[in-house]
């Protein structure tokens, strides 16, 4: 195998999840200055924080479409093209309607990034590297989350229209993603399964494995004749049922561990537990940072521990860490400490485990001919959810309070335990198209 090859494509691609980290957490140091900006109703407020998900849904359910039709590459083209629109023009405008468009753009893009890039990633890596490669689409997500928490606190002492600012600067990373995509190759199974390109896709396999290309591009091909003559190409035709049931309960777990309301609102919650502004904006990049550091320890491990392992792990950690946030919030002792590294201790278990595991196991358990549908269905699981404990956790959290809303978060937590221990298949070492023949009813 080229190394050096194959790491290079991946960690271009992986830039789409930087931009995906950065833009999903950069509107939590702007949110407060552009509700203030506006005049925001409570509604209107969560539905402007919340608009980029319902963009990032739309974009992972037809993500599929252009990934299969006009190839892994371009449609990353695309998602570069998105991340650079949006950027510019929720910097620019002062109209609240076409501010809500631009940020749906960015959401779109998002979508389509989780849908293609770790499947691009997964498409030309080896069996045996593919948990760290994948990883590095995750480890470039937090990536993006640390730099925009840093860039906020950073940018958020210019003045009173700084949240201009950050949420402009993202179009520079954008140009970047943009420029670098026109030098990375096609997908080669892409090339075989959808366009019966060998010629090109061979080329790409030598440069991948140039030993054992050809038994590659016989795997490639017998999978795909497979399919064509046993499987049907319809997602939900029952053959695919098991991929389908773990894709839609591992994204649903996800985000009912609380994740993403953690990771738009965190200045929010830390207020909430008694610090002040400035303190609770400076504390989102000690989130970012423990996030950081652990996706980093995951991708390192989840080769040789195994995803399973690591999912496990991770379920106790989050089950005690929310446990502990909600209880504080029960007693209403609060010390300004006390809740922060909870929290905090929470997001270093879920990117030990869910945070680096999800697009890696999504993108590996469904078979080359519905990889893509596949990938869209778990993506599109995620963000929905996503969209729907975002848009609802202001509300919650103003109604029922931090004791029953993290209790909530701890207790499906427990579920995801048990779906963990019970049903969920290990992955490690095995080829995609190994996969299909223990997880495929042929």
């Amino acid at each position: 195998m080229n190394k050096n090859s194959v790491v290079a494509w991946s960690m271009v691609v992986a830039l789409g999840g930087f931009l995906f980290g950065f833009d999903t957490a950069v509107i939590s140091g702007a949110e407060k200055a552009i509700q203030h900006y506006w005049n925001l109703s409570v509604f209107e407020h969560g539905l402007t924080i919340s608009i980029a998900l319902f963009g990032t849904v739309i974009g992972s359910i037809f993500g599929s479409r252009p990934s299969d039709y006009f190839g892994r590459k371009n449609t990353l083209l695309f998602v570069a093209i998105a991340y650079l629109l949006s950027s510019v023009g929720t910097a620019i405008t002062s109209n609240w309607i076409i501010f809500l468009s631009f940020r749906f753009l960015g959401g779109l893009g998002v979508g389509a990034s989780s849908v293609t890039a770790p499947i691009y990633i997964s498409e030309v890596s080896p069996a045996a590297k593919r948990g760290k490669l994948v990883g590095l689409f995750q480890f470039n997500v937090v990536l993006g989350i640390l730099i925009s928490y840093l860039s906020n606190y950073l940018i958020s002492q210019m003045g009173d229209s700084s949240w201009r600012l950050m949420l402009g600067i993202q179009a520079l990373p954008s140009l970047v993603f943009l420029v670098l995509i026109k030098f990375i190759p096609e997908s080669p199974r892409w090339l075989i399964v959808k366009k019966d390109d060998v010629q090109r896709a061979v080329a790409i396999l030598q440069v991948i494995n140039p030993i054992g290309y050809q038994d590659d591009l016989v795997a490639i091909q017998n999978s795909r004749h497979d399919n064509v003559g046993k499987m049907s190409g319809r997602l939900f035709s029952g053959q695919y049922k098991t991929p389908v049931i773990l894709a839609v309960v591992f994204a649903f777990f996800n985000q009912v561990s609380g994740i993403n309301a953690i990771i738009y609102y965190a200045p929010r919650i830390f207020e909430m537990a008694g610090l002040g502004a400035h303190s609770s904006l400076l504390s989102t990049v000690g989130i970012g940072m423990i996030n950081f550091i652990f996706t980093l320890l995951a991708i390192n491990v989840i080769d040789k521990v195994g995803r399973k392992k690591l999912m496990l792990i991770g379920s106790v950690g989050l089950i005690a860490s929310l446990a502990l946030v909600a209880s504080t919030f029960h007693s209403g002792k609060f010390d300004g400490f006390a809740i922060p590294m909870y929290i905090m201790i929470f997001i270093a278990f879920f990117a030990f485990s869910q945070g680096a595991v999800i697009w890696v196991f999504i993108s590996e358990i469904f078979p080359n001919q519905v990889r893509a549908k596949g990938q869209t269905l778990g993506s599109s699981t995620h963000w929905i959810m996503a969209a729907i404990i975002a848009f609802s956790f202001p509300y919650l959290a103003e109604k029922l309070g931090g004791t029953i809303t993290f209790s909530f978060f701890a207790t499906m937590m427990i579920l995801q335990l048990i779906f963990v221990w019970r049903w969920m298949p290990e992955t490690k070492g095995k080829s995609l198209e190994q996969m299909d023949t223990q997880l495929i009813i042929h």
